[in-house]
């Protein structure tokens, strides 16, 4: 959507959140136009970062349709602490009721059940996963 943005010269209504410290890098629109005339490798690159965005897109299109709630939130789970390298999540209910698409009562009421199913243990705006999650 970004680039799309960019190439008709709208403003993009993308956020991201970053787990971690990045470097950020930002192309000016003028030099994207030159790149994608000038290096066809620049514009077969962002064409499969648009193809797998949308891949990614129509992932979770199909998860939030037939997907039971409780096998998100653990798929969630797990993917944040992969992509943290911790087997604790520093987010609220709140914040992940928000990622989900749910409410924070949901949410609540679902990680109770993992906790006592001993699949995770619950504190103060952390969640730490066990093993068996």
């Amino acid at each position: 959507m970004t680039f799309t943005c960019c190439m008709q010269q709208f403003p993009s209504e993308i956020k991201a959140v970053a787990e971690e410290d990045i470097t950020f890098l930002a192309v000016p629109i003028e030099v994207m136009d030159q790149w994608i005339v000038k290096y066809p490798t620049w514009k077969s690159y962002v064409m499969k970062t648009i193809r797998g965005r949308f891949n990614e897109l129509l992932r979770s299109i199909d998860q939030i349709a037939f997907q039971k709630l409780d096998e998100r939130l653990v798929k969630y789970l797990k993917e944040k602490a992969k992509a943290t390298n911790s087997t604790l999540i520093n987010l609220t209910h709140e914040q992940i009721a928000r990622e989900l698409a749910t409410s924070r009562v949901v949410i609540s009421r679902l990680l109770k059940k993992l906790e006592i199913d001993k699949r995770v243990l619950l504190y103060h705006h952390q969640i730490k996963i066990l093993s068996q999650l």
